[in-house]
């Protein structure tokens, strides 16, 4: 929400005012020095909205606030060139509104547009956020990755490596959102903890690393490509089964640790649906991308969102160093999945990171059933989920 700088405006009163942190405001507003604040500047506070009021007979000030529940004061700040003593008939008002908290709100079938329209509301909402492309699929759609928080600890979410596994962007999102609603509002129980992390833990989000896949389980082919994914897909136009990326590689099997095992596991050696681990390791735009993200990035633990079988999978050849027991055993305890330490299988995200890392990284199989998993687990998946995403955000005792 954008308000207009009066005479003896401080970001310190904004604070106050609008119950945010002094550094969220400054952080919002990367190019106003708030030492040296200029009648009529745009000042942007994280976290509100405001919408258009049209005054109707025997409005004022006063009324409009006890019918909103708005503090006058704030009021007055979101309409600095309205006269109190003069409204009239017809006069547009602005009236400011907290963002909302409704994580159930993402319970649909998640696709690339909804990710990519969330990251833009997200941004206009709350701009200390950062934004980054870290990638294009293969038909072009951008990869972006989304990064809050200043700290020297680097934390790592990503979801929807797998087509149908389109409800864990969703879920991330919503994790996101949440955060960044008790982040921005001093009056929440939350939080002063979320506020810690704001300042010790840089999070980084990337909500959908396979977005040609989810559009095609969620959309359906396009004229351009209908040709080859029904060939993949053994002729059928049902591509609920589908975890592949639009050539029908497996982008979970993408990665150099084991890879030709995984190759000779599997005994997939074509594109399909899925699990076929392509002709070489990191030969994929979108597993490539992941790969570089971290190469570029020193990331301190990193979280992969799968479905399903409600399980935590924890380490790789016994390459995964100490401390990943106790992250396991905390987010177990936390989320009431089990956690397992080895599955047989290689090339995943998860393994590489721990094995040409040596750091945590964990496998999250979200809900119980069949890919897709119904929406009707989203809440319950979201309650497992969200002491998990704070606990990330702080490092463990060893």
């Amino acid at each position: 929400m954008e308000i207009i700088v009066r005479q003896n405006d401080t970001f310190i009163l904004y604070s106050r005012v609008f119950s945010i942190p002094l550094e969220l405001i400054v952080d919002s507003n990367p190019n106003m020095d708030p030492n040296a604040l200029r009648i009529g500047q745009v000042i942007v506070i994280p976290g509100y909205t405001a919408w258009q009021y049209t005054v109707q007979p025997g409005d004022t000030l006063w009324t409009l606030h006890q019918r909103f529940t708005i503090p006058l004061q704030t009021l007055l700040f979101v309409n600095p060139l309205v006269d109190p003593s003069r409204l009239t008939v017809g006069m547009l008002i602005r009236i400011p509104s907290r963002a909302e908290n409704t994580p159930n709100s993402r319970a649909i079938e998640f696709s690339y547009s909804d990710t990519e329209n969330d990251i833009i509301r997200l941004k206009k909402l709350y701009p200390f956020l950062t934004i980054t492309e870290v990638g294009k699929s293969i038909e072009g759609r951008v990869m972006n990755m989304v990064k809050v928080g200043k700290g020297s600890r680097r934390v790592q979410w990503n979801a929807s490596f797998h087509a149908n596994e389109w409800i864990t962007s969703g879920i991330l999102l919503s994790l996101l959102e949440e955060h960044l609603w008790h982040l921005t509002n001093s009056n929440s129980p939350e939080h002063r903890e979320r506020l810690r992390s704001y300042n010790e833990t840089s999070l980084y989000i990337i909500p959908m690393v396979n977005p040609d896949g989810v559009e095609l389980v969620v959309n359906g082919p396009s004229a351009e490509n209908k040709e080859s994914v029904v060939a993949i897909n053994n002729g059928s136009t049902d591509f609920k089964d589908w975890k592949a990326n639009i050539a029908g590689i497996d982008l979970n099997d993408q990665f150099p640790a084991g890879w030709e095992l995984e190759k000779e596991r599997t005994q997939v050696t074509a594109p399909a649906p899925r699990d076929f681990p392509g002709n070489a390791p990191l030969d994929q735009p979108e597993s490539i991308a992941m790969a570089e993200v971290v190469q570029q990035i020193p990331f301190d633990i990193m979280i992969a969102l799968h479905t399903q079988g409600a399980e935590i999978y924890w380490g790789y050849e016994g390459l995964e160093p100490p401390i990943s027991e106790k992250y396991a055993e905390l987010f177990s305890e936390l989320s009431g999945y089990r956690a397992v330490r080895y599955v047989n299988s290689h090339a995943g995200y998860k393994d590489w990171f721990i094995s040409e890392f040596r750091k945590p990284g964990f496998t999250f199989e979200l809900g119980r059933g069949v890919n897709p998993l119904p929406l009707s687990q989203f809440p319950e998946i979201y309650r497992a989920m969200k002491p998990v995403f704070i606990a990330s955000l702080f490092p463990v005792s060893e």
